[in-house]
């Protein structure tokens, strides 16, 4: 998102508690709010084996909305326009914590048209209260094989269940 940071680093992710604040996010937060779809995320629990990878999706197999930002920016003088995104996370919630202290924020069908809608002044602090951990009883963590470490490996293979 956004230009590169005094780091160089273009985040992918954007912090829930400090979003609104954070010169990198800012006008984002205030004017390009979006909805990134997904089946699921992944997280790598620390082991004494190493990182395990889990698979977190919906209960019932649907599609998730992850809360963005979006930004367009030009990548040096006369560069072309270049439109990035950065998923908005939060605390986790009981089932992600065991394996990960952040997760992404979840939204609810109920709540697309609030997040996306313009919004300014005091309205605008409103949408803060959507950035929750999802509720404890949505997803399911599902252990996978480590094939989904390589980023190469975008397949099928990647959330098939670790047979315990």
């Amino acid at each position: 998102m956004g230009q590169r940071s005094a780091r160089g680093s273009r985040p992918i992710n954007a912090r829930a508690e400090t979003v609104d604040e954070k010169p990198f996010f800012r006008q984002a937060w205030r004017r390009r709010r979006c909805l990134l779809l997904a089946d699921g995320f992944y997280e790598w629990q620390r082991g004494p084996a190493g990182k395990q990878p889990y698979w977190v999706r919906r209960r019932d197999g649907g599609p998730l909305a992850f809360a963005g930002l979006w930004e367009r920016w030009t990548a040096g003088t006369g560069g072309a326009a270049i439109e990035s995104c950065a998923i908005i996370t939060t605390t986790a919630n009981a089932l992600v914590r065991p394996i990960h202290q952040r997760m992404p924020v979840i939204l609810s069908p109920a709540d697309y048209a609030r997040w996306l809608a313009p919004t300014s002044g005091p309205a605008l602090a409103t949408l803060a209260t959507l950035l929750a951990p999802a509720p404890d009883d949505l997803l399911q963590a599902v252990a996978v094989g480590r094939h989904v470490n390589d980023p190469r490996h975008d397949e099928p293979a990647c959330v098939v269940p670790l047979a315990r």
